[in-house]
């Protein structure tokens, strides 16, 4: 394996390790969660951003170059980036409070931008898998 396969590898596990903690934090309701960074924007909300970067930033680096499943990741993690400042323009607020109709496009869009992190892990997960074991 290529020195930097492995690097790869190394950085796709720490990013594994940045969702768990992530996740882990918001499910605990850590205190820090809703501690104002400067600018007014709840620590929450990174942590938030981070469960879909996360995933999505290791199927890239999963991934061979030019292949289906490395487009799909990078999408997966445009849109992962993206969560953030589309949710800030939808809600009209840092704290993410959203009125009327753009909390459920909201949920849609966090629903999507979850599912298509999570789906690109796993398929350049099971790809890299399936490449080592031949």
């Amino acid at each position: 394996m290529a020195k930097s396969d492995r690097n790869k590898e190394l950085a796709a596990l720490f990013l594994g390790l940045v969702t768990v903690v992530s996740v882990a934090a918001l499910i605990s309701g850590a205190a820090f969660l809703n501690s104002l960074l400067p600018g007014g924007l709840p620590a929450g909300n990174i942590v938030a951003a981070c469960i879909l970067c996360a995933p999505a930033g290791a199927a890239v680096l999963l991934s061979p170059p030019r292949t289906p499943v490395s487009y799909f990741s990078i999408a997966a993690l445009v849109a992962a980036v993206a969560w953030l400042p589309v949710s800030i323009a939808l809600a009209g607020n840092l704290l993410l409070n959203f009125a009327g109709p753009n909390g459920d496009i909201w949920q849609v869009q966090t629903v999507c931008s979850t599912l298509a992190a999570y789906l690109a892990l796993a398929w350049a997960a099971i790809r890299r898998l399936v490449a080592w074991r031949r």
